[in-house]
């Protein structure tokens, strides 16, 4: 098995409930390191950060699935006894995952 090249590539957000868009940066990679094929693995170690692959050609997508989440896992509920006031973030990632792949070439 051919070894690959393991990249970090910081995400920051700037709203407690966001999506980022990282394909730029990850073709970017791609390129800069000559890479013909492989996978992409992202992963997110941050407990309360979720990761996912959906299209981002109408922005409404974003719009609808974060405020789907909302509705689905509000912010503040009840029952909820963690102590940092992020149960909701907890349980949106165990639902949406941590981590997700991408491989390429795309052959049908």
């Amino acid at each position: 098995m051919k070894a690959r090249l393991l990249v970090t590539h910081v995400v920051t957000t700037s709203k407690r409930n966001q999506l980022v868009e990282v394909t730029d940066a990850v073709e970017r990679l791609i390129r800069d390191h000559r890479l013909a094929d492989g996978m992409a693995i992202f992963y997110v170690p941050h407990t309360p950060a979720a990761v996912t692959i959906n299209e981002n050609a109408d922005p409404d997508v974003q719009h609808d699935l974060l405020l789907k989440l909302s509705s689905l896992i509000p912010k503040n509920e009840s029952y909820y006894e963690h102590g940092e006031g992020n149960s909701d973030s907890h349980v949106k990632t165990s639902l949406v995952g941590s981590s997700a792949s991408w491989q390429w070439p795309v052959h049908p």
